[in-house]
């Protein structure tokens, strides 16, 4: 015998019908107690004599959906999930499946598939940390969020290196990114001369407390004031630019930059990987296409329409602003020390006159320097080379000791005892 399914409600409903067929009961009064018109009371009654209790259960109930997913084409979209996007998010891997292929279900179904074929496992969530929330601005060029987010972006096809991201407050929209391959004042000043360059001055950047836009440490702030006025390069040139720098006082403050870190740590690998990028030459060269694809979907509308970036001035020459300057006193000899080299001053004049003097020695981000004394460059020639030991920000200090593995690292000779066989007595 077939077997048959009913809710409570279906049910409830036989009692009821029951003492309408014995006419104990008005179909009125059963119309109030079931919740539906006296129609549908004479309905289900004449389905009750009929059929009897069977007929009270609902007739779709163990029919296939005609909306159902065709099997056919979930199967292939797990073949080629399997074999392209394995280890995709479900949202990644439906928007793949999707622009590439015409797979025409909801996310929603390729998660459940996902799940039943051991392809995704939901992640449980972590205790939620409640933080104030601060609105977007209204503008965009208003506040840009400014971060490095080291990671493994080649995966094992190149080193690991960092990729700088400029996020609008605003819109969310990417402004800039850039591979670079350590989070250095260089490499900020290449970055954002190519943001300015295509963007214009924002109002803002708001960055973290890393030692590329601020002095930590009280040792610093007392020595060599007159270089910097207890800014870093990165700072006196904002404020040469008229740029306003914003500290963050933790990773939350700066969440959106944060969260977009995370994302690119899994879209953007991925892409890299689709794309068989090798290096970061070619992985600069596809960052604009990923950023217009990524802004497409993900930018929202800014409240205000008026784009608050202002374009650069004549006097905003970024060759002589983005570099980093410090300030340096001559000699007797008219020499001056400046990165683990001695620089002997050549010069037509009187030495009497230029003893003592305080001359700005200027690097530039392919690290050529220039001495500038009452704004005329000075001639020089390197007198002694003093190469010290360079000191490794905590960001990098993995990066770093992976090169120098990789540098001492000698494989055995096959002569070498640990190659030769072990004999047992």
């Amino acid at each position: 015998m077939k077997e048959i399914y009913m809710k409570v409600k279906e049910v409830n409903r036989v009692s009821i019908l029951d003492q309408l067929k014995r006419k104990a009961m008005k179909q009125k009064r059963a119309a109030s107690i079931l919740g539906v018109s006296v129609r549908q009371v004479r309905r289900l009654l004449k389905i009750y004599r009929r059929d009897g209790t069977t007929g009270l259960a609902h007739k779709l109930r163990g029919v296939p959906s005609n909306n159902k997913a065709n099997p056919v084409i979930l199967d292939a979209a797990i073949a080629i999930i399997k074999e392209r996007y394995a280890d995709f998010s479900v949202t990644l891997a439906h928007e793949k499946l999707t622009e590439h292929h015409g797979f025409p279900y909801s996310r929603e179904t390729l998660r459940s598939v996902m799940m039943t074929v051991g392809l995704w496992t939901p992640k449980r969530q972590p205790h939620p940390v409640i933080h104030a929330l601060r609105d977007r601005r209204a503008s965009e060029g208003e506040l840009v969020q400014l971060d490095g987010s080291p990671h493994a972006w080649f995966e094992n096809r190149a080193p690991s290196c960092t990729l700088l991201v400029y996020i609008d407050d605003a819109t969310g929209k990417l402004l800039h990114l850039s591979f670079a391959v350590s989070e250095t004042t260089n490499a900020y000043f290449l970055a954002t001369r190519a943001y300015l360059e295509h963007h214009g001055k924002p109002l803002a950047f708001y960055v973290d407390r890393h030692s590329v836009f601020r002095v930590n440490t009280t040792k610093a702030l007392t020595a060599r004031v007159e270089d910097s006025n207890g800014k870093t390069q990165f700072g006196r040139a904002m404020d040469e630019l008229g740029i306003e720098l914003i500290f963050a006082n933790s990773p939350q403050a700066k969440g959106r930059v944060e969260k977009v870190n995370h994302t690119l740590q899994d879209r953007l690998v991925k892409e890299l990987r689709l794309n068989r990028v090798t290096s970061m030459e070619e992985g600069n060269q596809m960052l604009p296409a990923f950023m217009e694809a990524f802004n497409r979907r993900f930018a929202v509308q800014p409240r205000s329409p008026v784009n608050l970036h202002r374009p650069l001035s004549p006097c905003d020459i970024l060759e002589y602003i983005l570099v980093q300057k410090h300030h340096r006193r001559l000699s007797t000899q008219l020499t001056i020390s400046y990165g683990s080299r001695i620089y002997q001053i050549i010069t037509d004049r009187p030495t009497y006159a230029m003893r003592h003097a305080t001359v700005v020695v200027q690097e530039d981000t392919e690290r050529r320097v220039t001495i500038l004394y009452n704004g005329g460059i000075l001639a020089y020639r390197i007198m002694k080379h003093h190469p010290k030991s360079e000191i490794v920000d905590s960001k990098h200090v993995n990066i770093v000791v992976d090169q120098v593995k990789e540098q001492v690292r000698v494989k055995p000779s096959p002569n070498h005892p640990w190659k030769q066989p072990q004999l047992y007595w």
